[in-house]
């Protein structure tokens, strides 16, 4: 039997966010959802009036992020899960794309999660109980031409996330990266920016990349909403992972990741060992 939960859920306008929203309360929990509009606040608790409740919110304003965890506490409820989900993808030869667009990359994803896991932590540890998910990507652990800003934002919230359920562990509360394969969402579409061409010798390797990405967009392999059921199974689950990828290709792809750094680290050893000194007594 399903236990009912409330689930804090950032950016669930579209996308996986909205997907997990709706089949959570589908499911019989209750879901505070941010939004960035008015209108888009007013379009998600008409989804289901008295279990839905839509609130404001910029991921990149650390006060508003506090003033919101301690209303939700405080207003609806005890906040049993946060689903880190908001944010955007960078697309950009490495040399063609801006620091400030590294910065903004971070802020969104990255130091807004933070401060959501910080805003929520002290309520779920003094519980001793509660289930913190961030939504990576399989650009958390592969890369590709292109997005390089994007990934370090990903591999980023991989390890955050991985530490932290070692530090939170001893008091009940687990925490899970999900990382996604390609998905039908807006993640290719409206929700990234493109940094503009530049630089000619870049042309081969990344104008064919960009065009597929284009034309792929809206049609991939996975499913948002067997991506929310699939989430669903792990925040009901007594022992879930630390990491989750979805998606074929995202196993695939980590897989072949794996076994190539594997290869390597043999291939090398001889070297990486040859550093070692004599232990100081």
């Amino acid at each position: 039997m399903t236990v009912s939960r409330l689930l804090l859920i950032t950016g669930v306008s579209s996308g996986f966010g909205r997907a997990l929203a709706q089949q959570a309360m589908l499911a019989g929990h209750r879901v505070v959802g941010t939004v960035r509009s008015e209108t888009a606040r007013q379009d998600f608790e008409a989804l289901a009036p008295g279990r839905a409740f839509g609130r404001l919110l910029d991921v990149t304003d650390d006060a508003a992020i506090d003033a919101l965890v301690i209303a939700i506490e405080a207003d609806i409820g005890a906040i049993d899960v946060l689903v880190n989900n908001a944010g955007y993808g960078h697309e950009g030869i490495l040399e063609e794309s801006t620091l400030d667009e590294l910065r903004h990359q971070f802020e969104v994803n990255v130091f807004g999660p933070a401060a959501l896991i910080k805003a929520v932590l002290p309520h779920m540890r003094a519980r001793r109980r509660g289930h913190i998910l961030s939504i990576t990507s399989m650009g958390g652990f592969i890369t590709l031409p292109g997005i390089a800003w994007y990934c370090g934002s990903k591999f980023a919230l991989e390890g955050i996330s991985e530490v932290l359920g070692k530090e939170v562990a001893p008091f009940g509360i687990h925490v899970t990266a999900v990382a996604p394969g390609s998905f039908r969402t807006d993640w290719a579409g409206r929700s990234m920016v493109r940094a503009s061409r530049s630089i000619g010798d870049y042309d081969a390797l990344f104008d064919p990349i960009r065009s597929a990405r284009e034309a792929k967009s809206g049609h991939q392999l996975g499913d948002p909403v067997k991506a929310a059921l699939a989430m669903l199974q792990v925040i009901d689950s007594d022992a879930p992972p630390s990491h989750l990828l979805l998606g074929s290709d995202a196993v695939q792809l980590v897989r072949a990741k794996l076994a190539s750094m594997a290869d390597s680290i043999d291939t090398w050893e001889y070297l990486s060992r040859s550093t070692d000194g004599a232990s100081l007594r």
